[in-house]
This record gives structure tokens, sequence and C-alpha cells, in this order.
């Protein structure tokens, strides 16, 4: 028999796993990767090829050495079942596949615990989770050979040690430990970490997984340089000129096409939070499902917009912000009953 901690992380993480494998399958198979000069960074990294790959990718080598591990043992009987494919690169993409779907429904998981945190009953938690798993930057992630589904988890990972407090220090430790690999931006998630994350660990102990995660980062940024003769200031450079995108950004969100771009982050799913804020202001029950919910929700949204301004990527980044909707959707799912009978 299962353990409670067990069945709590393992159950839902099976049932994203079998989600992703399904919706990721045919981007997998099918994308033209002559449109995405970032996959062909990480599988020109995940074959050990670093002096050919943009700054800002170059130094997110958790996912692509995971992938070239996992690719190792795949390339033996890759062929074998799948005769009619080329040999190349097609073990590699494989692993990517498999390592991004492990790492996303892993993020799913704890998006579903952090809902139960929140309120939600398990049948609503899991709801939300596979309809904020639907997304079509859900099935990038997981299909494509990309490092997003490990930042998306430790995203995760940090909404869900806010969110249970006590008893969820290790989810914050993993979080600071892993996020400076996972992405650079990831400095601008510390601060929300650290003042929200003070119940589940304290400051003093987060500065020190901090410091074991930035760290490893320096140990790889001097590895890579010294492999490829790269100047030390170039990741310097290249995070300033990250501020160039905010001007582009800002009209972009404010264009036709940008406000199709954000709706699309979630779907239609997106409408359910504003519809059923408008209910809940309807009603005369006490239950108010948004009163669940609190600052650290507000904070993590505004973290997500720095990543979307500073990036250019708006539906892209602004998928980083699943976390705290699948605890919103999951409750408006868990008080979907008194919502539809205000008066």
């Amino acid at each position: 028999m299962l353990g409670g901690r067990a069945r709590r992380w393992l159950l839902p993480w099976l049932l994203a796993v079998a989600a992703l494998a399904n919706l990721a399958y045919p981007m997998y198979v099918h994308f033209d990767f002559s449109h995405s000069p970032d996959t062909r960074s990480y599988l020109r990294m995940a074959a050990g090829r670093f002096d050919s790959v943009r700054v800002t990718h170059r130094y997110r080598v958790l996912v692509p050495a995971a992938a070239a591990a996992m690719a190792a043992p795949l390339g033996h009987v890759y062929a074998r079942v799948w005769p009619q494919r080329p040999a190349g690169q097609w073990p590699l993409r494989f692993a990517f596949y498999l390592v991004n779907c492990a790492l996303l429904a892993a993020a799913g998981a704890s998006w579903f615990n952090a809902a139960r945190q929140a309120g939600a009953s398990p049948a609503a938690a899991a709801l939300a989770m596979l309809a904020v798993l639907s997304s079509r930057w859900a099935e990038y992630a997981a299909g494509l050979p990309l490092t997003d589904s490990l930042y998306l988890l430790v995203f995760g990972l940090g909404y869900y040690a806010v969110r249970r407090g006590r008893g969820a220090g290790w989810a914050l430790v993993v979080a600071l430990l892993v996020g400076p690999l996972a992405k650079e931006s990831f400095l601008i998630l510390v601060p929300w970490l650290c003042w929200f994350g003070r119940p589940a660990l304290s400051i003093r102990r987060q500065a020190f997984a901090l410091a074991g995660g930035l760290l490893a980062l320096l140990a790889v940024h001097h590895s890579i340089d010294a492999r490829i003769g790269a100047p030390a200031n170039a990741s310097v450079s290249n995070a300033v000129a990250h501020f160039e995108n905010l001007s582009y950004s800002f009209n972009r969100a404010f264009s036709a096409k940008g406000f199709g771009e954000l709706l699309s982050i979630f779907g239609l799913f997106t409408l359910l939070i504003p519809v059923a804020l408008w209910l809940e202001r309807r009603q005369e029950a006490t239950v108010r499902w948004s009163a669940q919910l609190s600052w650290a929700e507000a904070a993590l949204v505004v973290v997500v917009l720095a990543h979307m301004l500073l990036s250019g990527d708006l539906g892209r980044m602004g998928y980083l912000a699943a976390p705290a909707f699948c605890a919103a959707l999951a409750l408006v799912f868990t008080h979907w009953r008194p919502l539809l009978s205000a008066k």
C-alpha cells in the first residue's frame, strides 16, 4: 500500500504523465526544428557542443545533460522500435521528450498539492491540474528539446512550499538549489521565495540553499567558458540586453495579437476566473473561494509579469503563473455549486 506522501505526489504525477505523453507526442514527432533556434541550441548542448550556442541558453545544462544520459542507452534500441526513422538526433529528441514529460508532470503534481493546501478538493485539484496541462505551452515544454519544464517545476515547488508552510522546507531547498541552473532570471523569483517562504524555511537556511545553487551556477559558467574560450562578462552583457525588450513587450501586450496570445496561455479556462469572481459578488453565501487566495498569488503574478516583459515572449513566460492559476481554478471547481446557485 502507498503511504500518504506517495499518494499525494505519485498519483497526480502519474495522471500528469499520462496526459502529457499523449498531448506532447505529436509535437515531438512532427515539429519543424528549422523554425526554432532554441531547440537546436539545446540539442547541440546535449551533444556536447557549446561553442555555437547562444549565451542565453548556454548554462542551462541540467535538462540537456539528463537527456544525453538517457539517449545513450535509447540509441541501441530506438532503430529497432522505429526503423522508419533515420539515425541521428531521433533518440536524443525522444530522450528530451521523456525527461520533459517527467519534469513537467512533477510540476503538475506540485500544482495539485498546492491547490489542495489552498483548500481545493482532490477531484477539483486534479481537474484543474489537467486543465492547466492542456495549454499549448505545456505541449511545447514537454514535447520539444527545451528546458522550460525544469523552470516550471522550480516555480511549482516554490509555490507549494509557500502554500504548505511548515513541513515543505525540502521543496524550497530544491527550488533554491536548482533554480539558478534552470534559468538565469530565477533571481527575479528569489525575493518572492524568501519572503513568502519563511514559514517553510528560515531566511538563514534559504540563504545557504541559494548559495549552493549560485556556486553550482558559477562552476558551470567557469567550466563552459574555459572550454569554449568565451569572455567572462558575456552573461552580464546578455542580461542587460534583455531590458531592451521592455518597450517591445509593452507594445505587444496592448495589441490585438498580444491580447490573443495572453488569452491563449490557459485557453478558455482563463474566462472562468472573472466569471467566478462576478458570480461570487452576486451571491449571499459566506463561503468565498477568492478569500482562500492571498498576497502570495498576487505577488507571484507580478514576478511572472517581469519575466514576460524582459523576455518578450509573453505567452511562454506567462505560463509560469500556472501554480497560482491552478489553485484559483481548483477553488472555483470546488465551489461551483454555490457559485451557480447565486441569486
